[in-house]
């Protein structure tokens, strides 16, 4: 994309992926119907995470995306579907000992989807169970939601449980209890205090002292090293904080995302706006990282949507940016194969190659529906 086009010209582009997207989804869900899906194997979903691993942190997303769709389209089967996701769902909440920081994930796009769309008095018993489970990893102590629940990580923070916030949010303002938004207000503070670094780029993970909240160390995590920048935690942070404004309106929350997102957009244009796995990682090999691209651009609209008229373009244009670019070289639309976004990565040094990933296309849905307002707000 050389030139800057005309409204005209991405009003008619959006149009055109929308309908690739609709007929993509449409031939997706008759396939996969309540099947929980992560990544396809040789072209489609073969595998359903509902059985293999119903604790899995992605299980959420394709509910996600049958919940945009239904939103979108007002098509009945992709509400039928979602709530076959979420009713599997409840194997998980059963056995709550084996959940950890990405319950958010899990029940945003399912449960709190469904009751915020249709009312689901049953949907928001589900909703409320997932946020006290959150809610219950808080340390007092240290300030922050523990991650994960290995022995060695009573300590640990991580950049993602930015974007589980938002179910402590919903949850206060359902139930009135400022409990659970004070919980995600202390952690955020904390992942800018302890995560985020003064050149706009972030840790993925702290390990801090459980009894003090003192930084011990942060180690590379799933970017290449220590002190490198991997790009789907930037992006965490981009959405993550700018959700924490959304929900409270408290300044430092919205330095914060723009703050990583200026660092974001500085790296991606190096790159024609195809995000690296790794912002500081040699140059070869390229691991490129699709999911980070669809994410950020996520975050970057829900900046633009809170600063001034004339500062809105540098987040809009870099969102639009990132969407055009992964749909040129990344995008797949042939209807008889299963994912969108190809060319994720979920780890710099995993042994998996460049992938198509589940979350990948529920943020490039959000991303495009939203750009044509016709997306639902599920955070």
């Amino acid at each position: 994309m050389a030139r800057q086009e005309s409204k005209e010209e991405r009003q008619k582009w959006l149009e055109e992926v929308y309908g690739k997207i609709c007929a993509k989804m449409s031939a997706e869900c008759d396939r996969v119907g309540d099947k929980i899906p992560y990544v396809p194997e040789n072209g489609r979903y073969t595998t359903d995470w509902g059985e293999k691993d119903i604790f899995w942190w992605t299980n959420g997303f394709w509910g996600g995306m049958l919940w945009q769709m239904y939103h979108a389209t007002g098509d009945e089967k992709y509400r039928k579907a979602a709530e076959g996701v979420e009713n599997r769902m409840d194997t998980a909440l059963a056995d709550i000992g084996k959940l950890y920081h990405d319950v958010g994930f899990m029940w945003l796009h399912t449960a709190v989807a469904d009751y915020r769309l249709t009312g689901s008095e049953e949907a928001k018993k589900r909703g409320v169970n997932a946020a006290n489970v959150l809610a219950a990893r808080f340390n007092p102590l240290g300030n922050f939601i523990r991650a994960w629940n290995g022995d060695n990580q009573v300590g640990w923070i991580i950049i993602d449980c930015l974007m589980n916030l938002p179910i402590l949010y919903w949850m206060s303002e359902e139930s009135k209890d400022p409990r659970f938004a004070a919980i995600a207000k202390i952690h955020a503070d904390t992942a800018i205090d302890k995560l985020l670094r003064p050149d706009g780029s972030c840790n993925h993970i702290g390990i801090l002292d459980p009894l003090t909240g003192e930084l011990l160390e942060a180690p590379g995590g799933q970017g290449y090293g220590e002190n490198s920048a991997w790009s789907r935690g930037q992006s965490w942070a981009v959405y993550g904080f700018a959700l924490s404004y959304h929900h409270t309106g408290e300044a430092r929350y919205l330095d914060a995302a723009k703050k990583v997102a200026h660092y974001f957009l500085a790296n991606v244009a190096m790159t024609d706006y195809l995000p690296l796995c790794d912002f500081r990682s040699p140059q070869e090999p390229v691991y490129y990282d699709s999911t980070a691209g669809a994410c950020a651009a996520c975050g970057l609209l829900e900046i633009a949507s809170f600063v001034p008229e004339h500062e809105k373009r540098l987040y809009e244009e870099g969102a639009y940016r990132i969407l055009r670019a992964m749909e040129e070289n990344f995008a797949n639309w042939n209807p008889e194969e299963d994912a969108i976004l190809e060319m994720g990565k979920a780890a710099y040094h995993s042994d998996a190659g460049q992938e198509a990933i589940i979350y990948g296309d529920y943020f490039f849905i959000e991303a495009i529906l939203r750009l044509l307002h016709k997306d639902c707000f599920l955070w």
